[in-house]
């Protein structure tokens, strides 16, 4: 069973693009965070034609989430934390998705960048990190086999990046947000694409800035994280770097894991 996550960057912008990475790649199940459209312009009908069944959570022109999932489809669990965005009378931002998938649970999420550090954008973010662990925790406890995974915005550690003097004073890079990452695996979580790359240097997402993606400048913030459950079925993790390089393609490159059974 092979799960993935790909921050699309705009799903109207990249719908080519995304729709030849499902059909090349096909996972069974695929998470996708920023799809920057509100929920009726959202193209199911486009991921139908090819197989997949999707639920999503929109919202106009930031954030968004969701789910496609070959052949079947997902059961909504949840959707969004219950936690308001940085400004007064914002309300929850779309960045939190959840579905049972074939037997496993499927935690979607995009969590907030924290730009400007300091100020109220990053406070939402440890904020909205606190409210992930616990809404975890009770997954945990339903003690059915689970992912949790997306665009986490967190650098969890300095092999994790190019070049750490270049993102020290980054949101991304905080020791606030690297200790809140950690507290999410230290609730027992394990970190596919980090397990399998004890050394680092494996990037997930390169800049349009400064020539970042000719230059390999880019650093790991999408992550997957397994329940014990699926970390004993995992057989292998990675990233899907080619598909960054391709014509007018997202700055994230799709990361994924696959499963036993």
């Amino acid at each position: 069973m092979l799960i993935a996550s790909f921050n699309i960057n705009g799903i109207k912008a990249r719908l080519p693009r995304l729709k030849e990475w499902l059909e090349e790649t096909r996972p069974a199940v695929a998470c996708l965070q920023e799809i920057k459209t509100m929920d009726e312009g959202f193209p199911a009908e486009e991921f139908e034609a090819i197989g997949y069944h999707a639920i999503w959570h929109g919202q106009k022109a930031f954030n968004g989430v969701a789910i496609l999932a070959d052949g079947v489809a997902p059961k909504e669990i949840r959707r969004g934390l219950g936690i308001d965005g940085p400004k007064d009378g914002e309300g929850e931002q779309a960045r939190y998705l959840e579905a049972e998938v074939n037997g496993v649970r499927i935690c979607n999420l995009y969590l907030p960048n924290g730009n400007p550090h300091p100020g109220p954008k990053f406070d939402y973010k440890l904020a909205w990190m606190d409210r992930l662990r616990a809404r975890m925790r009770e997954v945990w406890a339903e003690e059915v086999p689970a992912v949790v995974l997306g665009d986490f915005n967190v650098i969890p550690e300095d092999k994790d990046v190019w070049s750490v003097s270049a993102m020290a004073s980054d949101a991304l890079m905080q020791p606030e947000s690297r200790d809140a990452y950690r507290r999410l695996l230290g609730d027992g979580w394990t970190d596919a694409i980090d397990t399998l790359n004890p050394r680092g240097g494996v990037w997930t997402y390169w800049d349009y800035q400064a020539g970042a993606w000719q230059r390999d400048h880019g650093f790991r913030i999408d992550h997957v994280l397994l329940s014990p459950e699926l970390a004993d079925r995992m057989v292998g993790a990675g990233v899907d770097k080619e598909h960054r390089g391709r014509e007018k393609a997202s700055d994230h490159a799709p990361v994924w894991v696959e499963l036993r059974g």
